[in-house]
């Protein structure tokens, strides 16, 4: 049995300007953080006790006997990349809700090529399955996202990302006093609206033409850098709030998707509140609303915002990890070693007959 654990995130500055339609031609850079809400898969050889070969548990069960009948995208394509032909059971659980802007998509494909890669015996390291869920998701799956959610959840911790012209992605982690982080995480609210939304679909709504927003993207682009000055520069966090609402209106301007009715009279009502700025955590649509307020506000802030609730949520630095690992027996293997050992002890046999 294996059991892998990998976080979801919160995307503060520079999203949009991580999908390879942009920072392949201008480069791109995103400040972000996995918290500790996680994403959990376990995964197992399946004993030959069963009339299916391959069992998927998720917000569905799926018994198969081949890989392509298998109807999760992401499981089949992870399968078949690792070449892994074998009776196998995997089971899904999340803390948040799919749909919802926490990358949890991403963290799926992360978490998955993490444990299949542990059942195999393998220590892939963090660049490594970044790079490959990057792959899965944007090439083999062709999937309108962007390669910030793959890092941050590979990586976990407060990051800052950037995505050069020729591909490669530099991770470094924002390093602050103790006291600072506990300053900003004092600030931050992290509410869920109850909206459902496909992130790639609400990408999809400005990605093909991303050429277009040039002005939009690069201030979003430029916040990231201004962002890590306010954090480690000792400058009045309020700063940051501001910065906050000032991205949220950039990033709404990309498409009429990326809010809606709903989403803005929440935001202007947690305004009205006390709150100094925010946004959604996502692509956009829905989900969750991350909100910047003084501490001696947030009650106020949060009674406004009538049938959303509140998340308590801290930082986290390990990003995707194994926390439990058992291989236990590859029944398809030993299967094949005794057909092998059968073979060996009846040519020993005729060998034996013949002298």
């Amino acid at each position: 049995m294996i059991i892998c654990r990998t976080p979801y995130r919160v995307s503060f500055f520079g999203g949009g300007t991580d999908y390879p339609a942009w920072y392949r031609q201008h480069g791109g850079a995103v400040l972000a953080a996995g918290i500790d809400k996680y994403c959990y898969l376990t995964c197992r050889y399946l004993p030959p006790f069963f009339e299916h070969r391959i069992r998927v548990v998720y917000r569905q069960i799926e018994n198969c006997l081949t890989v392509d009948e298998i109807d999760h995208p992401v499981v089949r394509e992870a399968l078949k990349f690792l070449e892994i032909d074998r009776g196998i059971e995997i089971h899904h659980d999340g803390d948040l809700p799919a749909r919802s802007g926490m990358g949890s998509s991403s963290a799926f494909t992360v978490g998955l090529l993490h444990a299949l890669h542990a059942l195999r015996g393998e220590m892939p390291t963090k660049m490594q399955l970044a790079r490959e869920a990057i792959h899965l998701e944007q090439v083999v799956l062709n999937e309108t996202v962007g390669s910030q959610d793959q890092t941050v959840a590979a990586f976990g911790g407060l990051r800052h990302v950037r995505f050069q012209t020729d591909g490669e992605i530099e991770v470094s982690p924002i390093v602050l006093p103790a006291g600072r982080v506990a300053e900003l995480k004092s600030h931050l609210m992290l509410v869920y609206t109850g909206i459902a939304r496909t992130a790639a679909d609400v990408a999809a709504s400005y990605v093909p033409g991303i050429e277009s927003r040039r002005r939009q993207l690069r201030l979003m682009g430029q916040m990231v850098d201004e962002a890590i000055h306010i954090l480690t520069g000792g400058v009045n966090l309020i700063a940051f709030g501001e910065l906050l609402h000032e991205a949220w209106l950039a990033k709404r301007s990309l498409s009429p998707v990326v809010s809606n009715g709903e989403v803005d009279e929440l935001y202007s009502a947690a305004l009205d509140a006390g709150a100094v700025g925010g946004k959604l955590t996502g692509a956009g649509g829905g989900g969750f609303l991350l909100l910047f307020s003084p501490p001696d506000r947030r009650a106020r802030v949060l009674d406004s915002l009538s049938g959303c609730f509140e998340v308590p949520f801290e930082f986290e630095t390990g990003g995707s990890q194994i926390i439990f690992y058992e291989p236990g027996t590859d029944y398809e293997a030993a299967d094949r070693a005794r057909g092998t050992e059968r073979r060996v002890f009846r040519e020993l046999a005729r060998s034996s007959e013949a002298a």
